[in-house]
């Protein structure tokens, strides 16, 4: 399922998340500064991990989950070594810059494209 996703009122481009994310669109959340690394927010209700995928380091546009605080994290720079209580969702088409100033962040489902007419 593809997404529409915003900063600060300005769109950008993203990969789809994990399936129990997605249930939780649309969202709009306010985005905090951690350790001038990432900027994150409290979810409405923890995700379901099982399943998820081996991990990954976080690196700049990434959109994560950490299973601990039940937090979304929006990582600027590079994250720390990979971990299972970090799972990253998706990934974010916006620099640095953008990502490590956002205050807020809106996240939708796109809207499906119109069925094509047969000729």
């Amino acid at each position: 399922r593809e997404l529409r996703v915003t900063l600060d009122g300005r769109p950008v481009g993203a990969t789809p998340p994990a399936r129990d994310f997605a249930k939780l669109l649309p969202l709009t959340l306010e985005l905090e500064d951690f350790h001038d690394t990432e900027r994150v927010a409290a979810l409405p209700r923890r995700l379901d991990t099982s399943g998820a995928p081996e991990p990954v380091r976080a690196g700049p546009g990434d959109i994560a989950y950490y299973a601990p605080w039940g937090n979304l994290a929006l990582f600027h720079r590079e994250g720390p070594a990979p971990s299972a209580d970090l799972l990253v969702l998706g990934r974010l088409d916006a620099g640095p810059g953008q990502l490590g100033r956002a205050t807020r962040i809106t996240i939708e489902a796109a809207p499906s494209p119109a069925p094509r007419s047969p000729s």
